[in-house]
């Protein structure tokens, strides 16, 4: 795989047959999944699932929403490369933008939005990131030279 140098996180995904649909093209709703595969790697690799507040814990993340701009068709076979980095973070919420490469064409099918809130399970309402979580998304975002909002 060779990394998107300007994304924070990028994932290999193979492009399987069961995700095609009646017109010959990997079906639309299978691009939410790709972003869903690269936001958890990304949170992975900030270091949220260590924090005390994981999973398990009172505090973890919940979709709020998520968009797509869907540009070329992508086509059993094929490798697609998906990235992720942050676009913003404020008080109890950020937004990761997304990318999908498709390998086979050399150039972008989808790219996306989600925003994502720190959510209480405990108490079913948003909350404030947790200070450590926050740092570790900062972080990770320096490690690859980017801050929030930076291409």
């Amino acid at each position: 795989m060779t990394p998107r140098p300007d994304w924070t996180v990028t994932i290999e995904v193979p492009v399987v047959w069961a995700e095609m649909d009646a017109f010959g093209h990997v079906n639309n709703a299978v691009y939410f999944r790709y972003f869903e595969s690269s936001r958890i790697e990304y949170l992975r690799q900030a270091g949220w699932f260590e924090l005390p507040t994981a999973p398990g814990g009172r505090v973890g993340v919940i979709l709020h929403s998520v968009q797509a701009r869907f540009r070329r068709p992508v086509t059993f076979p094929d490798t697609l490369l998906v990235s992720s980095r942050l676009l913003d973070i404020s008080t109890d919420r950020f937004t990761l933008e997304h990318e999908v490469w498709s390998t086979r064409l050399g150039e972008i099918a989808t790219e996306g939005r989600g925003l994502i809130v720190s959510y209480d399970y405990q108490q079913s309402t948003k909350t404030p990131i947790p200070d450590a979580a926050r740092q570790r998304i900062l972080d990770l975002e320096a490690r690859r030279g980017r801050g929030p909002g930076q291409k």
